[in-house]
C-alpha cells in the first residue's frame, strides 16, 4: 500500500496529468488478479483506479472483494459502503455488503442490505441464497429453510443449497430432512467432498462410524488435500481403537501441515499407546525441527530420554538447552542427574554446584523465595499436555475442531537495539520512507562501537558475538571503556545468551548515563524476557488468554491455580526512557508490550494510541492494539487495528483477521 501510494505523490509533484493513464488498464489488471486469485496484487491495482476514476463505483467494489477474499471484512464493508457512495443504486454493492455484514454478525444489517438489493433487482435469485445464509447464522433456521426453498423452486439444480437447506434442518432436530438434502446434494454433485464431510458427521453422531469412514474415504478420494477429512477419520478411527490407521491420517494432515502442534502431539500419543516410545520422541524432533532454539522442547525430550533410561541421550539434549540458555538451572540439575547414572559423578557434582549457584543468584537479584520455584520439573506440564490432546480426540464432530488447527497468535515484539554486521545496508526506522526521522537515533546507533539496528524483531543469531566480546571486554579492562561500549558489549552478550552478564553490562553503562534515554530500552527488554523464560519453566505452552468474563492475562496455568509474572522493573526502566525521550514513539509501544505483559490491557492500549499519535505508521502498534482490543471484547474496534496493519505490511495481519474478525464467534 505505501508504495502505490508513494506513486500518487510522486505524480501530483510532478504535475503529471491522471488523464494520461487509462483507467481502463487498472481495471482489466485488477480484474485479472482476482482471477487468479492474486488478491493483494487486485487492491494495488484498485487503489490506482480508484484515484485515476473518481467517479465510479467499481473501483472500491472489486478492491473490497479482494479484502473480502483475504479476510478483512472490515476492510471491505468500508470499500463496499465507498462504493455506494458513489452510486447508491449500485445492486451489487449491497448484495456483497450484506454477505460481509452476516460474515461480521451483523445480521439485522445485512438482512436490510439483502432487502434493498431484492427491492433493486427482485429477480436476482442469488439474493435468497444470501438471505438463507444470513438467516442460519442468526440461528433463524425456519426462516433459512424458507429462503432455501425459493431458491431451490428456481434453481434446482444447485447441490450446495440442499446443503445449506440440510444444515439448517439439523439444526432443527430433524435428522432424516438433512439427511435427505445431503444425499440430494451428493446425487446432483458427486465430486463435491462436501457433501461426503457432512453426512458423515450424521453417521458419527449415529455412533454409525463404518458409514462414516466411508464416506471420508469418498471425500478424500476426491480430494486429497482435505486436512479436515483425514484429522476427521483419524478421530473416528481412534474410537475403534485402529491406532496405526489412524496414525497414517495424521500423518496425511502433517504431510501438509507440518506444523500442526495438535496432530504431533495427538500421534505421540498414539505411539505411546502402541508401545513406540522411540516414534513419540520422534515427533518432540519435529517440534525442534520446526523452532531449533527452543529451549524447552530440548528439555521436555530430554525428559522423556530419562523415563526411558537413555541418559546419554538425555544429557545431549541438556547440553543444548544449556547452551541456548546458560543460566538454565533446572537444566544443570537434571544433568547432573543424568551424569550420575552414567556414573560420571565428578561431572555431576559440578552441574549440581551449579545449579545451586545460578538459583542463588537469581534469588538475590529478585529478593524473593520464587527463583527456586521457577526452575521447577515441566515433565509433568508436557505429560498433561498429551492428556488434554487425548481427551479432544474423544470428542464428538463440531465446529469447535478447527478451533485447535489455529497456529497460536502473539504479540509483535518490543523493539530494541541488536548488532548487526550489516546494518548499514538494511532498512532502518531512520532511512526508508514511511518511517520515523530521529536524529538522536541517528546519533546514538552512529556512536556504538558495532554496528546495530533499532528493530521489533531479531534476525538470525549474531554467530560471531562471542569473538567480537573480547575487543570490547579489552577496552574496559584497559579503563577505555564508555556507556557506549558497555552498551554494545550487553548487545553482545545478549547474542550469546549470556544473559545475567549482559544485564550487568546495560546496568554499568546506565550508571555512566543516565539520562541516555536509549540505554534504558534495551535494559527493559532484557529484564522482560528473562521474566518469560521463567514463566516458561512452568508451561510449555503461553498466550494471552480469555476466560468466560472476557478477562485477559499473560498467565500460565499450575496445579489449578494461576501466576501472573511481575515486569515492573522492566515497565521501571521502560518509563525512564519515556521521560527522558517524550517525543519518541517506539517508548510508548514498548510500554503498551509491557503493560499488557502485565495484565493492564487498558494501560497497554494507552501507551499503543500514544505511539501512533506520534508517529501513525507503526504497523506494529496497530497490530498488537488490535489484538488486545479483540481481546477486550471490542472486536470492531481491533479488527479494524489489525486492517490497518495489513495495510502497513504487517503480513500476519490477515491471519489474524481470519482467525477473529471473519466471523462473529460463538
Amino acid at each position: 500500500m505505501k508504495r502505490f501510494a508513494f506513486i500518487v505523490a510522486l505524480l501530483a509533484v510532478s504535475g503529471i496529468c491522471r488523464a494520461q493513464y487509462d483507467p481502463s488498464h487498472f481495471y482489466y489488471a485488477g480484474r485479472q488478479a482476482l482471477s487468479d486469485g492474486k488478491y493483494s496484487l487486485a487492491i494495488e491495482n484498485f487503489n490506482i483506479l480508484s484515484r485515476i476514476d473518481t467517479v465510479g463505483p467499481e473501483a472500491f467494489f472489486f478492491r473490497g472483494i479482494a479484502k473480502y477474499n483475504l479476510g478483512d471484512l472490515n476492510g471491505a464493508e468500508r470499500d463496499f459502503d465507498l462504493s455506494l457512495k458513489r452510486n447508491p443504486l449500485y445492486t451489487f454493492a449491497y448484495h456483497y455488503r450484506a454477505i460481509t455484514r452476516s460474515r461480521l454478525g451483523r445480521y439485522e444489517e445485512a438482512l436490510e442490505d439483502l432487502q434493498e438489493a431484492s427491492e433493486l433487482r427482485p429477480g436476482n435469485t442469488g439474493i435468497y441464497f444470501s438471505r438463507g445464509v444470513t438467516y442460519f447464522l442468526s440461528q433463524q433456521f425456519d426462516k433459512a429453510v424458507d429462503d432455501f426453498n425459493s431458491f431451490i423452486r428456481k434453481e434446482p439444480g444447485e447441490s450446495s443449497a440442499y446443503l445449506n437447506r440440510g444444515a439448517s434442518y439439523l439444526f432443527l432436530g430433524d435428522t432424516l430432512k438433512a439427511f435427505a438434502d445431503y444425499n440430494k446434494a451428493i446425487e446432483l454433485n458427486n465430486q463435491d467432498p462436501e457433501g461426503f464431510v457432512r453426512r458423515s458427521r450424521i453417521y458419527a453422531l449415529q455412533e454409525k462410524y463404518d458409514e462414516a469412514i466411508a464416506d471420508l474415504d469418498r471425500a478424500i478420494k476426491l480430494d486429497r488435500e482435505n486436512t479436515l477429512a483425514y484429522f476427521n477419520r483419524a478421530i473416528l478411527k481412534y474410537e475403534k481403537k485402529e491406532w496405526n490407521s489412524a496414525i497414517e491420517d495424521l500423518n496425511a494432515v502433517l504431510a501438509q501441515e507440518p506444523g500442526n502442534a495438535l496432530t504431533l502431539y495427538n500421534r505421540a500419543l498414539i505411539y505411546a499407546q502402541v508401545g513406540e516410545p522411540e516414534k513419540a520422541v520422534d515427533d518432540l524432533d519435529r517440534v525442534i525441527n520446526i523452532n531449533p532454539d527452543n529451549v524447552l522442547a530440548y528439555f521436555n525430550r530430554a525428559a522423556m530420554f530419562m523415563q526411558q533410561g537413555k541418559y546419554s541421550q538425555a544429557v545431549r539434549d541438556y547440553d543444548r538447552a544449556i547452551e541456548l540458555y546458560p543460566d538454565f538451572a533446572k537444566a544443570y540439575m537434571n544433568r547432573s542427574y543424568a551424569k550420575s547414572m552414567l556414573g560420571r559423578m565428578s561431572e555431576s557434582k559440578s552441574d549440581w554446584d551449579i545449579a545451586q549457584r545460578k538459583v542463588r543468584e537469581y534469588q538475590v537479584k529478585t529478593s524473593t523465595d520464587e527463583g527456586y520455584e521457577a526452575f521447577a520439573d515441566t515433565t509433568k506440564k508436557f505429560n498433561s499436555l498429551l492428556a488434554l490432546d487425548a481427551d479432544f480426540a474423544k470428542k464428538n464432530f463440531n465446529n469447535e475442531l478447527l478451533q485447535y488447527r489455529d497456529v497460536d497468535i502473539k504479540l509483535k515484539p518490543m523493539f530494541q537495539f541488536v548488532p548487526h554486521e550489516k546494518a548499514d545496508a538494511a532498512e532502518s526506522i531512520s532511512t526508508i520512507k514511511g518511517k520515523l526521522l530521529y536524529e538522536k537515533l541517528d546519533n546514538f546507533l552512529a556512536a556504538l562501537p558495532v554496528k546495530s539496528q533499532f528493530v521489533s524483531a531479531k534476525s538470525a543469531p549474531d554467530l560471531n558475538a562471542t569473538k567480537r566480546l573480547e575487543p570490547l571486554s579489552e577496552q574496559i579492562r584497559r579503563g577505555k571503556g564508555s556507556q557506549y561500549v558497555s552498551f554494545a558489549k550487553g548487545m553482545l552478550e545478549t547474542e550469546s545468551s549470556r544473559f545475567n552478564n549482559a544485564l550487568e553490562s546495560y546496568s554499568v553503562a546506565i550508571d555512566m548515563d543516565g539520562t541516555n534515554p536509549f540505554l534504558y530500552i534495551n535494559r527493559a527488554v532484557l529484564q522482560a524476557e528473562m521474566t518469560d523464560f521463567i514463566s516458561s519453566m512452568e508451561s510449555s505452552v503461553q498466550t494471552l488468554t480469555m476466560d468466560n468474563t472476557g478477562n485477559t492475562a499473560k498467565t500460565v496455568v499450575k496445579d489449578h491455580a494461576t501466576t501472573t509474572y511481575d515486569y515492573s522493573a522492566a515497565i521501571d526502566d521502560m518509563l525512564r526512557a519515556s521521560t527522558l525521550a517524550p517525543d519518541f514513539p517506539y517508548v510508548y509501544y514498548n510500554l503498551g508490550n509491557l503493560y499488557c505483559l502485565s495484565d493492564d490491557l487498558p494501560t497497554a492500549v494507552v501507551n499503543y494510541t500514544k505511539a501512533l499519535s506520534l508517529f501513525p505508521y507503526i504497523g506494529e502498534a496497530y497490530y498488537n492494539r488490535g489484538l488486545v482490543q479483540i481481546f477486550l471484547k471490542d472486536k470492531e474496534k481491533g479488527c479494524m487495528d489489525i486492517s490497518k496493519a495489513g495495510e502497513l505490511g504487517i503480513s500476519e495481519a490477515y491471519s489474524v483477521i481470519k482467525k477473529y474478525c471473519s466471523e462473529e464467534q460463538q
